[in-house]
């Protein structure tokens, strides 16, 4: 039967594969934990299982890294994953929750509207009014049930949340207990608990992380693709991910045009081309490889509902040009600059520089 639903989980996506590591995993488990540490980070970097199977890279990047990180929740310390906007902090966030607790869906989405209810609890007012202050009245967060289960559970974007709210959690990571004074009780947290934060300090609307807070948690900073190579394979393997499951229709190879995509985004991003021989104005967006990613997946749906199958200029100029142009006055100078003095005297991108004239 065919899901209907628009995103599936990592477990569910992945299910075999976690089946497969699960079944040949001999090696000391944490408590709570469907994976060992080592098992883990094969799922995450890809490798080959006890039973033959063949584990595919979930991450592309440096492997100490994620062994780090792996270690860090096998403590009782917590993780930070930080990085620039589109370094991967989310995807490898779900993908440690799926791997060691079975379920990445304990997640609160961290906002500018989040409030110290939707991370401790909260109360069904109802009951709360027509019997008073009890269990059956308490409403559980995602954070209050992996507190009770021994799981994982995600905050996403942690300094997107005021920093009043964030320290909210401090008796949770120093203590691992949530108290309920209004029932004299608290909630102590089962063998496999922690925390998985993601943060990055570009962005607007940021709320900087308090020191107590900060010495709570054991950072790992994520990198951007170090190479054009590792961030081209990237865009083209999320790229494929992606469409293939929208269910988009099949479309000629397109590794040329995301090679390209790539190309321009880090040359804008860096302020200099490639061989480093003309310096380039810098954009006020980032430009991120998750950027790149989506950039490549809209193109594909053109190309493959609008156009003639297969993803070229055409398809890739309207929405190259949405994703760098965020300042229309900022970002239209450096478009235009980068235009002339690089694409311009690119022959094999002359298609390319004629596709974004024609939706400037």
């Amino acid at each position: 039967m065919t899901n209907e639903r628009l995103r599936v989980s990592a477990e569910e996506v992945y299910a075999e594969e976690l089946e497969a590591l699960s079944q040949g995993d001999e090696l000391s488990r944490p408590p709570n934990w469907r994976l060992s540490p080592q098992a883990v980070v094969t799922y995450l970097l890809g490798g080959e299982a006890k039973n033959g199977r063949e584990i595919s890279a979930k991450y592309i990047g440096n492997r100490r890294l994620i062994e780090t990180a792996v270690a860090t929740l096998a403590t009782d310390r917590a993780l930070l994953l930080l990085g620039l906007p589109g370094t991967a902090k989310s995807w490898v966030s779900e993908h440690l929750a799926a791997a060691i607790s079975g379920s990445s869906k304990r997640l609160i989405q961290c906002t500018a509207g989040t409030d110290e209810n939707q991370i401790r609890y909260g109360w069904n007012y109802a009951l709360l009014l027509a019997k008073g202050p009890s269990r059956e009245a308490l409403v559980k967060t995602p954070l209050t049930r992996a507190m009770e289960e021994g799981t994982i559970v995600r905050l996403e974007e942690l300094t997107r949340m005021g920093s009043d709210v964030q320290d909210t959690l401090i008796t949770v990571l120093s203590e691992k207990v949530l108290p309920i004074p209004e029932l004299d009780i608290a909630i102590e947290a089962a063998r496999g608990f922690n925390v998985i934060a993601t943060a990055n300090s570009r962005d607007k609307g940021v709320n900087d992380l308090s020191s107590a807070l900060k010495r709570r948690f054991n950072v790992v900073v994520l990198p951007s693709p170090a190479t054009l190579e590792e961030e081209t394979g990237i865009v083209v393997k999320r790229v494929t991910e992606i469409g293939t499951n929208l269910c988009l229709p099949p479309i000629e190879p397109a590794e040329k045009e995301l090679a390209r995509i790539v190309v321009l985004f880090r040359e804008l991003r860096q302020g200099k081309t490639l061989n480093g021989k003309m310096k380039l104005k810098t954009t006020s967006g980032t430009l991120s490889t998750a950027e790149a990613i989506s950039v490549g997946v809209s193109a594909w749906a053109e190309a493959a509902h609008f156009g003639d199958g297969m993803m070229d200029a055409q398809s890739v100029a309207t929405n190259v040009v949405g994703a760098v142009v965020k300042d229309p006055v900022q970002d239209t100078v450096a478009l235009e600059e980068y235009l002339e003095n690089v694409v311009r005297g690119r022959d094999e991108w002359g298609d390319l520089y004629r596709a974004i004239r024609d939706v400037m």
